[in-house]
């Protein structure tokens, strides 16, 4: 053992150079990992990210309003439980409504100070925050409120209050948006929140205020217990409402389900794709020390003497490269600009952080010793001194289609380099090298194809089970015939399909789904097909695949279901993709429904814009057009979330899947050149002139990142395709959403990697250049 110690310390000092590579390549990848963990749990985890930043609370407490609720007075109890961090409030608060072009939404208006809380704190999106200068009512809306309602800062709100003497109008001034941990704002199911100033609320609801107060714990598992003990100390009578952070969550996170599943395959994908592209550079260490391994056989070293040094020495190079990518993560990775570094600012405060940085390195190391042992095997097994040349044999000869190419005058820079490339010293090694880096590459191109189908449901959103933009509700239906005219010559809007919506139960399930009349039969309504077709005929409807699933069902089969206490029965003709209750919605015709229900009339209508067309104005004339302005308008929900987020994160994870990429690269330009070493040399000596000889190392380099890139993109976009709409399959949106990225993009990735593979050759092809035979004669002979 004390031999094996002493020829690694020897071996350390005579290549410091590739030992301090495999070191930062161990750190570079090893950072990576752990850039994409932290993107990944930013991403995937909104309301732990909100949460955290917020130091959001754990429960919400919401008084009656008047003298029914409790005052502040009886709050301070709250601050004394064992369970409670910090109490957040209390706040007056107040129900209205608020209103802007046509469209409505409810709101709990808080009133707080000219400095955000402390704890529960609104994160601000755009604009400020409140202040007592600029206009005398002031609001700031809770993010999903002011995307209902098209309110952005610098622009106003109607809002309307229920009072004693009659409602109460005012006018407010949006002067910010903000995030928040609390339930969000969703049509008929929750209100959101709009913040202002004391004396604002004052103005608007003078007497009838009720209370608000926010408790952040210690534990989150303590929730239950310190919900009864609070509703105890204020008294169940004065609580209108409590909320906590589960349903919170649940209402954040619950459209995450498809970016969660396919994050989580990115990745396992750039662990695999990293733990190859370090093997490979300890592979290739390896093997280029045959000539030293067979002089320590020589010597009297054991095969398992071989195998424990380079397992040792290697080992040793991982576990001090994810050492130091780790602490170099850690400690300044909260500085790199942007949403990279934001993520790791705010990581240690999310689930799973411990589990990741001990997870991520050990996991890489633990592949890496896997891919050395392989290697260090082989390594035992290298000849003795005598038989080194036979360890090593020629290249093969110049082909005959190389030499043919060289009689027609083709430049032999290229033949050559291509013979290097693909040919030399090994097919199957010049294969494996190209299969390696085509890896990282295969997945940036699954990366582009999920970036391009979030992309898509933004800007083609009838793709996706998004036709109408907008729906309209009005309180005293016209005859759907007139309604379906006025809405339809509005400026903008292409059709209006009236429609309605009903809870449906189905034999042996509990839970309910969602039944939908749709369109006419003269009129019918765009459906995203996925399989089969669309409905035209009585008693016939599409399905969302999480109905599918739910029921066993294929298309092609009837089914049963329970509405309103009578049966209906549909012939499923077709699956549409449905973003909409996990999928599991049916949509048939309203003259379907009718047969069971003559008097059925349309509860809303849904708009397809034109191209073009801008949302905002045209629910401000539709409303005008519906009912004289007796009308609601609410925009189509986006089923990405309406968030960039997501998309940002996959370009970092391509960024960090480039620098995998370039790192196996290296490898391979290194290696390349030390095994075509003797090649080179004897081009030199037959005539060749340096800058000839650096050529054929840059073009050999360049042909292997575009064979590598060709492959890559051509494997990443069959298997984007197919993960991608796999994992929609499986959380019932239905397959049929994927969308390949646009061929330029595609083109452009390839000719990024050509030429990042000729720039990354140019320091080798002038060290190979330069270099002359008398050198290093042992590479001649």
């Amino acid at each position: 053992m004390r031999a094996t110690w002493r020829w690694v310390h020897s071996d350390l000092r005579t290549h410091r150079g590739e030992a301090l590579f495999a070191v930062l390549a161990s750190a570079g990848v090893i950072a990576s990992l752990l850039l994409a963990a932290a993107l990944l749990g930013y991403a995937v985890s909104p309301w732990q990210r909100v949460f955290q930043q917020s130091q959001g609370s754990h429960v919400w407490l919401h008084g009656r309003e008047g003298r029914e609720g409790f005052d502040a007075a009886a709050v301070a109890p709250l601050a004394a439980l064992d369970e409670v961090a910090a109490v957040s409030g209390p706040f007056r608060t107040a129900t209205a409504t608020l209103e802007t072009g046509g469209t409505r939404a409810g709101v709990v208006l808080r009133a707080t100070g000219a400095r955000p809380p402390a704890t529960a704190r609104p994160l601000l999106t755009e604009g400020r925050w409140l202040t007592t200068d600029g206009p005398r009512d002031q609001v700031v809306l809770e993010r999903t409120l002011a995307r209902t309602l098209w309110a952005e800062p610098g622009e106003t709100v109607t809002v309307t209050l229920t009072g004693r003497r009659g409602p109460t109008t005012r006018t407010l001034h949006v002067v910010g948006v903000a995030e928040t941990a609390e339930p969000r704002y969703r049509a008929g199911q929750g209100d959101g929140v709009g913040w202002l100033l004391p004396e604002t609320l004052d103005r608007l609801a003078p007497a009838a205020t009720g209370q608000s107060v926010g408790l952040r714990l210690k534990h989150a598992d303590d929730t239950d217990y310190t919900v009864q003990r609070a509703v105890t100390l204020l008294g169940a009578e004065r609580i209108d409402q409590v909320t906590t952070w589960q349903r919170a969550k649940a209402d954040l996170g619950g459209d995450d389900r498809l970016l969660g599943q396919i994050f989580a395959a990115f990745g396992l994908a750039a662990l695999l794709a990293a733990a190859v592209a370090v093997a490979g550079a300890v592979r290739a260490r390896i093997r280029g020390q045959a000539g030293d391994i067979a002089v320590l056989k020589a010597v009297g070293f054991t095969p398992g003497q071989v195998i424990r040094g380079f397992l040792l020495q290697h080992l040793g190079f991982a576990v001090a490269g994810a050492a130091l990518g780790t602490a170099a993560t850690l400690a300044c990775g909260r500085w790199i600009p942007g949403r990279v570094g934001a993520a790791v600012a705010l990581w240690p405060r999310l689930p799973g952080h411990r589990l990741a940085v001990t997870g991520v390195p050990v996991a890489a190391v633990l592949l890496i010793a896997a891919a050395t042992a392989l290697a260090a095997w082989r390594a035992g097994r290298v000849p003795p001194v005598p038989a080194a040349r036979q360890a090593h044999p020629v290249a093969r000869p110049l082909s005959a289609l190389g030499r043919r190419a060289l009689g027609r005058r083709l430049s032999p820079v290229l033949v050559l380099g291509w013979r290097s490339a693909f040919t030399a010293p090994g097919r199957a090694r010049a294969l494996g090298a190209t299969a390696r880096l085509a890896l990282p590459i295969a997945l940036m191109t699954v990366a582009l194809v999920a970036w391009s189908t979030l992309g898509q449901f933004r800007t083609d959103p009838a793709r996706v089970g998004r036709a109408a933009a907008l729906t309209v509700r009005t309180e005293e239906p016209r005859p759907a015939a007139a309604a379906a005219a006025a809405l339809e010559a509005v400026p903008g809007v292409a059709d209006a399909v009236p429609g309605a919506e009903f809870p449906a139960l189905v034999p042996g399930q509990t839970a309910t789904i969602t039944l939908r009349g749709l369109g006419t039969a003269d009129d019918p309504y765009p459906h995203a097909i996925a399989e089969g077709r669309a409905p035209t005929g009585p008693d016939e409807a599409v399905a969302g695949q999480g109905l599918l699933d739910l029921l066993g069902v294929r298309v092609g089969e009837w089914v049963r279901m329970t509405v309103g206490g009578r049966p209906q029965i549909l012939h499923l003709v077709g699956r549409s993709i449905e973003p909409d209750h996990g999928g599991r919605v049916v949509s048939t015709t309203l003259d379907t429904l009718r047969d069971g229900a003559p008097d059925l009339r349309p509860a809303f209508h849904a708009l397809v814009l034109r191209p073009g067309a801008d949302p905002r104005r045209t629910a401000a004339a539709a409303v005008a057009a519906a009912t004289g302005g007796d009308a609601e308008v609410r925009a189509t929900a986006d089923p990405a979330g309406g968030e960039d987020a997501p998309r940002g994160v996959l370009a970092a994870l391509a960024a960090v899947l480039a620098l995998i990429a370039l790192v196996e690269l290296l490898t391979l330009i290194g290696t390349g050149v030390r095994d075509r070493a003797r090649d080179l040399l004897a081009l030199r000596a037959i005539g060749l002139t340096p800058r000839q000889i650096g050529a054929v190392v840059v073009t050999a380099a360049a042909l292997t990142a575009l064979a590598a890139a060709v492959l890559g993109t051509a494997l990443g976009a069959a298997l984007g395709h197919r993960l991608v709409d796999a994992e929609a399959a499986a959380t019932g949106l239905g397959a049929g959403v994927a969308r390949l990225p646009d061929p330029l993009l595609l083109g452009a990735l390839v000719l990024a990697a050509t030429a990042t593979g000729a720039l990354a050759a140019l320091a080798p092809a002038v060290r190979t250049a330069r270099h002359r035979l008398a050198d290093s004669p042992g590479e001649t002979f």
